[in-house]
């Protein structure tokens, strides 16, 4: 059984569309581990409810050492960030190489980079003049939202109203792409050539 390890910060509605995907047979997957920075997020509850192992990053980040362990321990083929909203440190970075990805709610290159975040993208967004946005994913380096892209989907934003609307059209869009990944990940349908990432 391919096996991931989800690191949330906030409500995980990517982490329960996994899930679901999960139960439904559509993703031969399993969670082994949800990771988080803070204990008391809806996205822990989750995975405790559903009986799913949790680890919390110390405050002061010193057991990330622990984790790359339990990581190895648990023969985890990728780490999945689904909203996590802590810089990652290098050397837990180095410890998997090719084998972290995040997504992020825009368009990379675009709307990336430290503190561009939740809201904050779908704010510059808005008072951008761009006429579509979505999400992407890709392999976490140790630069914030500059690895390698994975996949992208494009959604019209022409007629929007408000950040709020953009927010919600492209976290529908998470909710699809990132399972679909993840399945091509567990199929070894993802391949690393030179600066290129194919999906088969």
């Amino acid at each position: 059984m391919y096996k991931i390890a989800c690191f949330v910060s906030g409500n995980g509605s990517n982490l329960k569309a996994i899930f679901e995907e999960i139960a439904k047979g559509n993703l031969l997957t399993e969670i082994s581990l949800v990771v988080s920075n803070k204990s008391d997020c809806n996205a822990v509850k989750f995975a405790e409810v559903n009986a799913i192992e949790t680890f919390i990053i110390a405050k002061d980040s010193s057991n990330y050492s622990e984790l790359i362990n339990i990581l190895l321990n648990k023969k985890i083929d990728l780490i999945v960030l689904a909203g996590f909203l802590k810089k990652i440190p290098d050397f837990f970075v180095d410890a998997f190489p090719n084998k972290i990805i995040n997504i992020h709610p825009a368009l990379l290159p675009s709307f990336g980079g430290k503190g561009m975040y939740g809201m904050n993208v779908h704010n510059a967004v808005f008072n951008s003049s761009v006429k579509v946005s979505g999400p992407t994913i890709h392999f976490v380096n140790n630069n914030y939202d500059e690895g390698l892209i994975i996949s992208q989907r494009a959604i019209d934003i022409n007629d929007v109203k408000s950040p709020e609307e953009i927010a919600v059209k492209v976290l529908n869009e998470e909710h699809k792409i990132l399972p679909f990944v993840i399945r091509k990940f567990s199929e070894n349908k993802v391949r690393v050539i030179g600066s290129r990432v194919l999906i088969d």
